[in-house]
């Protein structure tokens, strides 16, 4: 098994990638690095170059990468070491009703909430799915049999599927359609599956995260807005709050 220590994380993009834009860009395969998936398609964060030489490079590995790492730090330092905070998480939590046999999906999360999430909540799988490949690998420091996939959520293969859970912990993190989400959800999630949408500190905490606007790109769905994609997508909203300090939503797959 290898293992990434926190020193090892910090250098991982520089170490394995370098990149020359005087070369031509190509699509390339990505590879399984340290045990974190990453897509095979190049996504609008990053792009790969290949040499004009004639000498093709292996099969499977990727010969020069420009990749703009995002910084999610600000999810770390907004969350308080506290009980209110703990007591939110673990409302968050329960709202996914998991079972030890559950298929789970997690989405733009904090260190806190998995580590709850872990400590709490024995999974069949637990998948966690981001674009950065920093906060992927400190994952993978701490756990290794989470499951880590880098890319876009609608971008997951379908080979995870049926998810039982899926927790979007971040959702104004995502580039795309709440209509976008759900139609891949809708595709990924079994009969009966719960998407458990949140926010620890509401949209009080979300109009200070606003600032970093390279990351939080959109808002948080009011009950309209969810109905109206819920019904679309065969999902129906069993729970909705929405406070200034904490906001959740669960919705549950009704697709026969």
């Amino acid at each position: 098994m290898h293992s990434l220590s926190s020193s090892s994380s910090s250098t991982l993009i520089p170490s394995l990638f370098s990149f020359d834009s005087s070369r031509v860009l190509s699509l390339q395969p990505w590879k399984k690095l340290n045990h974190i998936q990453t897509p095979k398609l190049v996504t609008r964060y990053r792009a790969v170059s290949v040499s004009s030489s004639s000498t093709s490079p292996p099969e499977e590995t990727v010969s020069m990468i420009d990749f703009n790492e995002k910084d999610w730090s600000f999810l770390e330092s907004m969350e308080v070491d506290s009980t209110e905070h703990t007591e939110k998480i673990e409302k968050i939590i329960k709202a996914g009703e998991i079972t030890d046999s559950s298929r789970v999906l997690v989405s733009f999360s904090s260190e806190a909430f998995i580590d709850r999430l872990v400590e709490s909540s024995p999974t069949q799988l637990l998948l966690i799915v981001h674009d950065s490949l920093f906060v992927l690998a400190c994952v993978k420091e701490k756990y290794d049999k989470v499951k880590c996939w880098q890319g876009e959520l609608i971008y997951v293969p379908e080979k995870w599927s049926p998810l039982d859970v899926v927790f979007l912990y971040f959702l104004p993190g995502l580039a795309f359609d709440l209509d976008d989400v759900f139609k891949i959800l809708s595709q990924r999630c079994s009969s009966g599956a719960r998407v458990v949408i949140s926010h620890p500190q509401g949209r009080e905490g979300l109009k200070l995260q606003k600032e970093f606007s390279d990351v939080v790109v959109s808002d948080l769905p009011d009950d309209s807005t969810l109905k109206n994609v819920a019904k679309k997508h065969s999902f129906e909203v069993t729970q909705f709050v929405d406070e200034q300090g904490f906001y959740l939503a669960v919705l549950k797959s009704c697709k026969q």
